[in-house]
């Protein structure tokens, strides 16, 4: 039996580079052939993943820029809440579409961070999430490594692991806080070990696929939408496997039981009742197609711009080692993934992410048979009129480095990265008892939140919570008309210490905010391009005059309060001056 599997599994990787070549030659002929890249680095995979986990670590200092409002909003915005007693849950939570354990990785994070007393220093605060993702960023790209080593051969693992720490989306987006960058490499660990089961021999791999199920569970738990991959590779093994009843009954449906009660005890546990996250999840989007009311984009933008965008330079490598290997399985979940995805509405790279490190793959196989600069190489691919045409390796890799490394740096260090900017200042403000209450006049999640400013102030937002009456909400109202919207709100409100608002927005504000005493402190840097709705090019923070006299900045402080339709904070307020401000805090609503 043990020699028929092992037959099975040569057949199976016939495809391998070094199965290829029937001349005769030694491995390290076939490696050097194929574009080795021998070194010390590669001796060990241990040296191998410290490697990596080094060189995500410098990645996730680099990247100081704002990509997606669920970085903060959907992961440590809800540790933060957890932990330290204050926060904001936006409505998913309130309607029971997200899962607890996502945020639960933070939450552990943030008590340790307490425990040893570092919460109170605003870098460790801002910057330890983003370090603990790359510590699993980096095992992301170990397995992918592996993944490529077990398909093909060292040499196509080595040129998919450059390919894989130098692909400009891959740098500027696995080490944030998103749940779909844990689901990336959750998704690469669980297709490594799949993979196993079918090119593999022996009792090494006698649980892999146990194994790989189980990690898919977790990985549905965080992200439901991870079933579209698992659904393409479970019907394949069904079809092809002897053994597909028992796949399905004693190990399919045990370990989906086991992932999705995990699941709901966490969720249980942490919302108060029963909540099956994954059905509210399939509900919300695919039933009620909820998604589309944050904008839709036409069925092809995976093909045609969002996941072309992502590869950028390395999309036609991608596609040549798609048909240079022949690994069809492979390049079908790529295309599975974007297929399926292209049916909804709602559309955001973020969400393909996880087949990205699937595609370089192919860019590393490509690499590794693309032509060596040496002569003799040259004139043994004499024969063939692709390699006569194709630029030499080198040639091919400077162009990547010079295409991705720039791109990547760009949209890491410079691009939205006001956002960013303008909470770490207020931080700092907030710390020094300058920042009492904060009032954000932009696009609602422009910003992180109090996972960023760890103070208890008052801090409120236009709200953009779904309305599917096809009522505008607080942002879009705002952003039609910021003079008109601030002119009726201001008739009963409480002055906020710290307004924040994009430059597109100041023109009309100016003089409103200058006749309640306010004045810029500071202004970032936001894009050089647009992003939403106009340039917004810088975003500016004005603060309140306390030196003026109260009746020149308002008529009636006594009874005056926040805009009603602003989305308060869960915190209440601390300050004095700021105690008749509304809360809708449990804590407070069990102390009325």
């Amino acid at each position: 039996m043990a020699t028929r599997r092992r037959s099975s599994a040569v057949s199976d990787r016939g495809d391998r580079p070094e199965e290829q070549i029937d001349d005769g030659s030694s491995y390290n002929d076939r490696n050097e052939r194929f574009g080795g890249l021998d070194c010390w680095l590669f001796a060990s995979q241990r040296r191998l993943w410290f490697l990596c986990l080094l060189f995500r670590i410098v990645n996730s200092l680099l990247v100081q820029t704002y990509f997606n409002p669920d970085e903060h909003w959907q992961a440590l915005e809800v540790a933060h809440r957890v932990a330290f007693g204050y926060g904001h849950l936006t409505w998913e939570w309130k309607e029971g579409i997200r899962s607890y354990l996502h945020p639960m990785v933070f939450l552990l994070l943030y008590k340790i961070l307490y425990f040893l007393h570092l919460d109170d220093v605003p870098w460790v605060m801002i910057k330890s999430p983003r370090l603990l993702q790359s510590f699993f960023a980096s095992f992301g790209d170990l397995y992918v490594y592996k993944l490529s080593y077990l398909l093909f051969n060292k040499s196509v693992a080595q040129w998919t692991l450059f390919c894989q720490l130098t692909c400009w989306f891959m740098f500027f987006c696995i080490p944030r806080t998103l749940s779909n960058s844990l689901e990336t490499v959750l998704t690469v660990v669980s297709v490594f070990y799949w993979s196993c089961n079918d090119s593999s021999s022996g009792t090494a791999c006698s649980s892999s696929r146990k194994l790989a199920l189980f990690i898919s569970a977790v990985t549905c738990i965080i992200r439901p939408t991870s079933a579209i991959t698992w659904i393409y590779l479970g019907i394949w093994e069904f079809v092809m496997a002897k053994d597909r009843f028992r796949f399905f009954l004693f190990e399919v449906i045990p370990i989906g039981a086991l992932g999705l009660a995990i699941g709901c005890a966490i969720d249980w546990l942490m919302y108060g009742s029963l909540v099956l996250v994954p059905l509210n999840f399939l509900k919300f989007n695919l039933l009620s197609s909820g998604g589309d009311y944050y904008g839709t984009h036409k069925w092809h933008w995976y093909f045609s711009q969002g996941f072309p965008a992502m590869l950028f330079t390395f999309l036609p490598f991608s596609l040549m080692g798609v048909i240079q290997s022949k690994k069809w399985k492979l390049s079908g979940l790529i295309l599975w993934v974007l297929g399926v995805y292209s049916i909804l509405g709602h559309k955001e790279f973020r969400f393909v992410l996880p087949v990205l490190p699937l595609a370089l793959v192919f860019s590393g196989y490509f690499l590794a048979t693309a032509p060596a600069p040496s002569c003799h190489l040259r004139k043994q691919r004499k024969s063939s009129s692709f390699y006569q045409l194709c630029p030499s390796r080198k040639t091919l890799v400077l162009f990547l480095i010079a295409t991705n490394v720039p791109m990547a740096l760009y949209m890491s260090l410079v691009h939205q990265r006001g956002s960013e900017d303008v909470m770490n200042f207020l931080a700092h403000e907030a710390r020094d008892g300058k920042a009492k209450a904060i009032l954000f006049l932009t696009p609602c999640h422009a910003t992180p939140y109090y996972s960023t400013l760890h103070r208890n102030v008052t801090m409120q937002f236009l709200d953009c919570s779904p309305n599917f009456e096809g009522a505008m909400d607080e942002s879009d109202r705002f952003m039609n008309n910021p003079n008109a919207f601030m002119s009726e709100k201001a008739k009963n409100w409480s002055l906020p210490s710290h307004i924040v608002f994009f430059e597109s927005e100041e023109k009309q504000l100016k003089d409103f905010l200058l006749s309640y005493s306010y004045s810029e402190v500071k202004r970032f840097f936001h894009a050089h391009f647009k992003v939403d709705r106009n340039l917004q090019a810088s975003i500016v923070v004005y603060s309140l005059d306390e030196e003026k006299p109260k009746s020149y900045r308002r008529r009636n402080p006594k009874s005056a309060e926040f805009p009603s339709e602003v989305s308060s904070s869960v915190v209440c307020p601390s300050s004095a001056e700021l105690h008749a401000l509304p809360c809708t805090c449990a804590d407070c609503l069990e102390n009325l």
